[in-house]
């Protein structure tokens, strides 16, 4: 089998995609051929980064102001003790490319803000939220919706993890939950802890939404939340529903994230 759009040492690589009709060297090459975004290089960034690199999406990009430290070892596995003190997008970079030489990465080490969120996410065909705050996510959710670019979300907690996908229309985050809780409601991986092995699960879901977006296979998680239970080794669906007055993609819709503050409750102003 080959094709014009894959080399020896491609159809080698990849062979297991190339055998399924499913993926074909069409679909593989559609994967050579797209770009993801990956806001978060930690828990949930590095199973995404991972399986994306090693699937052969051409280009990553990996958005992180953090240095690595040496708690985040015990769940974020593409870095390693030698890494302690690096920039995260840096030793994340790294292995990307040791991963896979035909993925070519973008470093942003920032943080993605309402001033930069836009121009990012331009940049690429689907986004990725690996984040670890709720600002973050809102500010993800509604750059996405408005420049209607595909948006594969995750969340953990303890022994708890969430995902979704949003395609860029209804519904979408905000139609689940309009507003942030209150600061300290909800505490993170810092002060709660989280298991080890769960973001490898989660960001297993993400990859693979990302991955059925990139080559049209599938069904995705578009309309439903994914509920995982790593405790009781359970799932669960919850439906989301369109809301029709959600500030974001319902009929009145903001024009810009410029109009929102994504501090305190991240709400949209009426």
């Amino acid at each position: 089998m080959s094709d014009p759009n894959l080399d020896a040492e491609q159809l080698d690589r990849y062979s297991r995609h190339v055998i399924m009709d499913d993926v074909g060297p069409a679909g593989q090459a559609a994967l050579l051929d797209a770009s993801v975004l990956v806001v978060g290089a930690g828990g949930l960034g590095s199973p995404v980064l991972q399986y994306l690199a090693a699937a052969g999406v051409g280009r990553l990009g990996i958005a992180d102001a953090d240095q690595v430290e040496r708690s985040n070892l015990q769940r974020q596995v593409i870095h390693g003790d030698s890494d302690v003190g690096r920039p995260k997008v840096d030793s994340a970079a790294e292995f990307v490319t040791n991963l896979n030489p035909d993925v070519s990465v973008d470093r942003h080490e920032l943080r993605v803000s309402a001033e930069n969120v836009r121009s990012l996410v331009a940049d690429y065909d689907v986004v990725v939220d690996a984040s670890d705050n709720f600002p973050t996510r809102f500010l993800l959710n509604d750059a996405c919706v408005l420049s209607e670019t595909p948006l594969s979300h995750g969340a953990i907690y303890r022994f708890e993890g969430q995902a979704t996908t949003i395609t860029g229309g209804q519904p979408c985050y905000r139609c689940l939950f309009p507003e942030a809780p209150p600061e300290g409601a909800v505490p993170n991986c810092a002060t709660a802890g989280v298991l080890g092995v769960l973001p490898g699960t989660v960001g297993a879901f993400q990859a693979t939404e990302v991955v059925k977006l990139i080559i049209g296979e599938g069904e995705t998680l578009d309309g439903r939340l994914l509920v995982y239970d790593a405790a009781d080794m359970t799932t669960e669906e919850v439906p989301i529903r369109a809301n029709p007055d959600c500030p974001v993609c319902g009929e009145e819709s903001i024009e810009s994230v410029a109009e929102v503050s994504y501090a305190d409750g991240c709400a949209v102003p009426e």
